[in-house]
């Protein structure tokens, strides 16, 4: 008597496929950055862009650095601000900009996962501070120009101290939460359409369901904007304000000419972050403009920023006039 032949168990057949399927993403431990071109040459010229850009504004931002600590005329609180300013562009440059550099020169473009989330934690950290202390900057600004009698009282060391640790503990505040539920994620894709590790690009890798980190994603980054918004607004409002009842012309314009440097800074910062961030789910498409800005904002953005903010103050400039003469006397000696 023939026998019947054996049905397969569907739910035993899906069940073997599902658990294949995730042995191969959990196999997944590297992702591969894709850069911002394929073609060789233009590799090239962009390394050399990169590579000058970086090396340009550390050079910048360091001179800013060493200046604020060796001239004793620049240790008021906006000196001090600004200090900090150049250490978290300086920070924030490193932490993308020499890992691509290495990508493009050696052609391994392998990260490990660690690696990836440890760039995207310094990435976020660095950016999240450098925005929250542009807001600082903003109530600084508003104390020097509306209370400039009790400026060094109100803004002395302590609160200056307490001003930026609130900053570096709300940049923790803001990439913990994400950071520590993304670390559980599955992925189905090692390939990132990227130059550096970054938080929408990786999510959108994931098989897992994402939609909830995406959401504390965006809702910590519209969390940010609109306190620091508040912040700016209000402290500006009460900067014109002040100014318009100023007697003379002349006399508004040094304050006008700080605010002015100021706001094309806190706009090239908040208005790329709002457009690369500020953004629906990571699994549509990661459009192509997004890695533009970006360049702008790790790359571009530190290089001009000395330049627009703090190399056009009349105090840093006389500082560097000052410190360049006795580099010269020195090297006469010698």
């Amino acid at each position: 008597m023939p026998q019947k032949p054996t049905i397969p168990d569907p739910t035993g057949e899906i069940s073997t496929k599902t658990k294949s399927v995730k042995r191969n993403h959990s196999a997944i431990t590297m992702f591969n950055l894709l850069g911002l071109t394929s073609d060789p040459q233009l590799e090239i010229l962009v390394f050399l862009f990169l590579f000058i850009s970086y090396t340009l504004s550390l050079i910048e931002n360091l001179t800013i650095i060493l200046l604020i600590l060796g001239d004793s005329h620049l240790k008021t609180a906006m000196y001090f601000f600004l200090q900090n300013f150049s250490f978290l562009e300086i920070a924030l440059t490193t932490a993308c900009v020499p890992t691509y550099l290495y990508i493009i020169s050696s052609g391994n473009k392998a990260i490990s996962i660690k690696a990836c989330f440890s760039q995207i934690f310094f990435i976020v950290l660095f950016g999240a501070a450098e925005y929250f202390l542009l807001a600082v900057m903003s109530y600084d600004h508003c104390v020097a120009i509306c209370k400039p009698l009790h400026y060094v009282t109100i803004m002395n060391s302590r609160v200056c101290r307490n001003l930026i640790l609130s900053f570096w503990v709300s940049g923790l505040l803001i990439i913990l939460p994400p950071l520590g539920l993304s670390l559980n994620l599955e992925f189905f894709d090692f390939v990132i359409d990227h130059f550096f590790c970054d938080a929408f690009p990786i999510l959108k890798n994931s098989c897992s369901d994402t939609w909830f980190i995406e959401q504390l994603v965006i809702f910590g980054g519209v969390l940010t904007f609109l306190m620091i918004l508040v912040c700016v607004v209000l402290s500006y409002i009460y900067i014109v304000r002040m100014v318009l009842r100023l007697p003379s012309a002349q006399q508004m314009k040094k304050p006008f000419s700080t605010c002015s440097s100021y706001m094309i800074v806190a706009s090239i910062a908040y208005g790329s972050c709002f457009f690369v961030y500020i953004k629906p789910s990571a699994k549509y498409e990661l459009a192509i403009n997004n890695k533009d800005v970006s360049v702008f904002i790790v790359s571009v953005a530190p290089l001009l920023n000395p330049f627009i903010y703090t190399l056009r103050n009349k105090q840093v400039k006389q500082s560097f006039h000052y410190t360049l003469k006795r580099l010269v006397l020195l090297s006469k000696k010698f």
